[in-house]
């Protein structure tokens, strides 16, 4: 309920809201005095067809969200949901029909591995992938060939910062939230903890319970299961002890956060799902973010501090799609806003207003009334003299030097 279908409710309800403003024209005002007659609108149109690549980890959610945005934009959907999730992806079509949507405008692919590269080759205009960032970039490549736009909604490795001001007891339990949930298969869960040295051990002393409560958490696949062991076995190698009794038997993992870390680690530089950290202690902020900056994911991140200020600061500098302050992971499912990554993240946005509009292409339509169209006829000099004189009264320096050039 808290992760799929209240955030895909939002979702809806501010398509239902906001949607007719925001895919409204809109008229662009005062025109150059040179292009006195002229009246433009800036109009959104469909793309087409929007090939949707879908996920298993929130397949109400993800999806949702995704189909929704194309349908109110006024394009056709073809959806490939995952082969982990055809249950969800029934439940989700039947729904979209059952609220009206045309049912030709939703055309769902079999729920199989093969049917992702079928789609990637259709006659698609703009393609939504989720996923790993490795299908992501032979995606890219594969569409680049054809020219043809997508929005890639990859991996994470996402960061948190504990500062020294930051309440302990909420900084500790926010990051076991954040490796445990949906048992680490989650794009935003927290990967790299970077803590101020001067309050580890009391983080660490929270910690240890919240992690010890979360018990024995099972991954989907053997796949996600051998690299959380490669992981961990790397982890190890590199003197990293982990907080608490830990234990990984097949696809059962309990909550990995290791003490000692380094940005070299795979748990900080290669996108995984599974309940697995890496704790980062830092002496100075500066030398924090110069480790943070060492990984090529920049999908999402978190600041825990008091000070308002240095909250922001620290995010403006942070080149990720989303920042939290004090909370993570859960105020992204804000239904206006934005979501998406940077770097090996990524690209473009999926929700708010910003996801919507990328739905769609801006078009430009022009209207001039009277007949004076000087750029019809051949040049003269008296036409360079009028436009020389337009050109110093507009843009000149200041409003009498414009005069007086004028009148030269």
């Amino acid at each position: 309920m808290g992760s799929d279908v209240l955030p895909l409710a939002a979702a809806a309800k501010f398509l239902q809201r906001s949607a007719g403003r925001l895919l409204a024209p809109r008229a662009v005002a005062e025109p150059p005095v040179w292009l006195f007659g002229q009246r433009d609108e800036v109009h959104r149109r469909p793309l087409g067809v929007v090939g949707i690549i879908g996920t298993w980890n929130y397949p109400i959610f993800l999806n949702g969200v995704q189909i929704l945005q194309a349908l109110t934009a006024g394009n056709g959907v073809l959806w490939k949901p995952s082969e982990f999730g055809p249950t969800s992806a029934a439940v989700l079509h039947r729904l979209l029909i059952n609220s009206a949507f045309p049912a030709d405008l939703i055309q769902v692919l079999p729920s199989v591995r093969d049917a992702g590269p079928r789609l990637v080759e259709s006659d698609i205009d703009h393609l939504v992938f989720t996923g790993s960032s490795a299908v992501g970039k032979r995606i890219a490549v594969r569409l680049a060939e054809r020219l043809i736009p997508s929005t890639l909604e990859l991996s994470g490795v996402d960061a948190m910062f504990v500062l020294k001001d930051a309440d302990i007891g909420l900084a500790a339990r926010a990051a076991c939230f954040g490796v445990s949930l949906n048992r680490g298969q989650t794009c935003l869960a927290v990967r790299r903890i970077f803590i101020d040295r001067q309050v580890l051990d009391a983080w660490v002393a929270a910690m240890r319970p919240l992690l010890e409560a979360v018990g024995d958490l099972e991954v989907v696949s053997d796949l996600q299961a051998e690299q959380a062991r490669e992981m961990i076995a790397d982890a190890k190698a590199a003197g990293g002890t982990a907080i608490g009794t830990v234990r990984n038997d097949g696809r059962m993992i309990t909550p990995h956060v290791f003490l000692n870390g380094n940005p070299s680690l795979r748990i900080c530089r290669e996108e995984c799902f599974a309940p697995l950290a890496v704790v980062l202690p830092f002496d100075n902020l500066e030398g924090a973010l110069a480790m943070e900056a060492q990984c090529g994911y920049a999908l999402g991140a978190s600041v825990f501090t008091a000070e308002r200020q240095l909250g922001d600061e620290i995010a403006a500098r942070l080149r990720v799609g989303s920042v939290s302050i004090n909370d993570l992971i859960a105020p992204i499912a804000h239904p206006s806003t934005p979501f998406g990554g940077q770097g090996t993240s990524g690209w473009g946005v999926t929700q708010g207003a910003e996801g919507l509009r990328a739905m769609s292409h801006p078009q430009t339509v022009t209207r001039r009334i009277g007949n004076w169209r000087p750029h019809f006829d051949r040049p003269t000099p008296s036409l360079g003299k009028l436009l020389g004189g337009l050109l110093r009264i507009s843009h000149g320096r200041w409003w009498w030097s414009r005069r007086k050039k004028a009148g030269a």
